[in-house]
């Protein structure tokens, strides 16, 4: 009886926790986003403009952050993500040396592996494409 109450639990928490993790990981996401294009929240160590690979970083940054947030287009959204952080490793943190965590790519990891799983997942129990389905069914 124990166990089939745990599996219910677990049927029915699953959905709503990966979508509590899609929408948490999006918010802190866009942050870098707007970041970027708007100055905000400010940077701590504030330099000159952005250079234009930048401003494209910042884009994909908030419009897939978005998508990410509200559940619409989340796998597609996701893979594009997951293929942005790992360029940005690549790119900005791997030349630095080679250990996460000393090169400051942790962050660009993190959400690489989470961007992935999401692509994988989808968009969990409450999201714009969840509400969609459901209602093409009703």
């Amino acid at each position: 009886m124990a166990m089939n109450r745990i599996a219910l639990d677990h049927a029915l928490w699953a959905p709503r926790m990966l979508s509590i993790l899609r929408i948490m990981t999006a918010l802190l996401f866009i942050e870098h986003g707007t970041q970027k294009l708007f100055g905000f929240p400010p940077p701590l160590n504030p330099g000159p403009g952005l250079p234009p690979l930048l401003w494209v970083q910042g884009i994909i940054e908030l419009v897939g952050g978005l998508l990410i947030l509200f559940g619409l287009f989340t796998r597609p959204a996701a893979f594009i993500l997951a293929g942005d952080m790992a360029v940005a490793y690549f790119m900005v943190h791997a030349p630095r040396g080679f250990f996460p965590v000393s090169n400051q790519g942790e962050l660009a990891v993190l959400y690489c592996f989470v961007f992935l799983y999401l692509w994988v997942a989808g968009g969990g129990a409450w999201s714009i494409m969840r509400l969609r389905r459901a209602n093409r069914l009703a």
